[in-house]
């Protein structure tokens, strides 16, 4: 499958569902990943490296930095050697987003349960109904990333972010949980922290099942 975490905003968690995905499909799915790194600020690429040093030389999955319409060209010409294809995008409306959407068979739209946030889904549900022309089996879900713990903030979010036509919403939240920001300044996944939290690593879990093995339709 070829998945693109897309979005036009920054600071969504989109680089964090990447490489969170990316380990899982890797070892708990013992798929062979690719993880492409098309945002400028080369976050993904950076996790890489440290993960690279974390264990030893051996990240589990490939990772490469591809730029503006060389994602279509060269994620076309890879496809046939991976299992699973994840492409981390910059938070803006760039080529590199466009072409992701072009070749994609899931966009993951993350959201925070905030106002300025979920203001943007017009925008990309415009750039999903411009893909679809090209990419018609292009699927797109909504993603409520760093959800509050308690609060209405969630649920006003969800009832937004379901008014899509474009773009269904999946209701398989991630929380705001600490682990995610400790396991990644480690070059690890929620999956691998010697000591657990469950919750985030059962939330990263669900929403691997939800959006690689079809639970979600």
């Amino acid at each position: 499958m070829i998945l693109a975490l897309a979005q036009t905003k920054g600071g969504v968690g989109k680089t964090t569902l990447a490489v969170n995905l990316a380990v899982e499909r890797a070892t708990r799915a013992r798929r062979d990943v690719l993880l492409v790194d098309a945002d400028d600020q080369a976050t993904a690429t950076d996790f890489a490296a440290l993960r690279s040093e974390t264990k030893g030389g051996a990240i589990g999955y490939t990772s490469i930095q591809l730029s503006g319409a060389a994602v279509r060209s060269q994620v076309l010409a890879l496809k046939p050697k991976y299992d699973d294809i994840i492409i981390d995008v910059g938070g803006r409306d760039t080529t590199a987003l466009r072409a992701a959407l072009t070749v994609a068979q899931v966009a993951v739209v993350p959201f925070q349960p905030r106002s300025f946030d979920v203001w943007t889904i017009d925008k990309v549900a415009a750039l999903i109904s411009e893909a679809r022309t090209i990419n018609p089996d292009l699927r797109a879900v909504a993603v409520i990333n760093c959800a509050d713990p308690q609060g209405a903030d969630n649920d006003a979010a969800a009832e937004a972010l379901g008014d899509s036509a474009a773009i269904s919403f999946l209701g398989a939240l991630i929380g705001r949980r600490k682990a995610f920001p400790n396991a990644a300044a480690a070059g690890l996944s929620v999956l691998e922290l010697a000591h657990p939290d469950y919750k985030a690593s059962n939330e990263l879990r669900v929403l691997a099942d939800h959006l690689f093995d079809g639970a979600w339709e």
